[in-house]
């Protein structure tokens, strides 16, 4: 799954209104990134770099099992597969968009 894929699938299970009323970026490095804009109604999410509440830092591979439910978010962060910085609440609420 590229970035693209990702981006589409996250797109789809965030929807309209994801409950998150914050800004999320998970960051790929050079792999790119995603963000997740749930502030505005509709949420958004798309591929552009902006300052935001909080930022995931995940590996490409590590994003795509989560999105695929075989990495939970709080698991990732314990095991330190995710770096969270910002706003943690914003990243506690990931568990009901991935």
């Amino acid at each position: 799954m590229d970035l693209h894929a990702c981006t589409e699938e996250l797109r789809r299970k965030v929807g309209e209104a994801s409950g998150l009323n914050a800004t999320l970026k998970f960051d790929c490095g050079t792999d790119g990134v995603v963000v997740i804009d749930g502030r505005a109604v509709p949420n958004t999410v798309d591929n552009v770099d902006r300052d935001t509440d909080c930022t995931v830092g995940i590996t490409h591979d590590n994003l795509v099992a989560m999105i695929k439910g075989e990495l939970q978010p709080a698991t990732a962060f314990m095991t330190g597969k995710i770096k969270v910085s910002g706003d943690m609440s914003v990243a506690l609420k990931l568990q009901r968009i991935v």
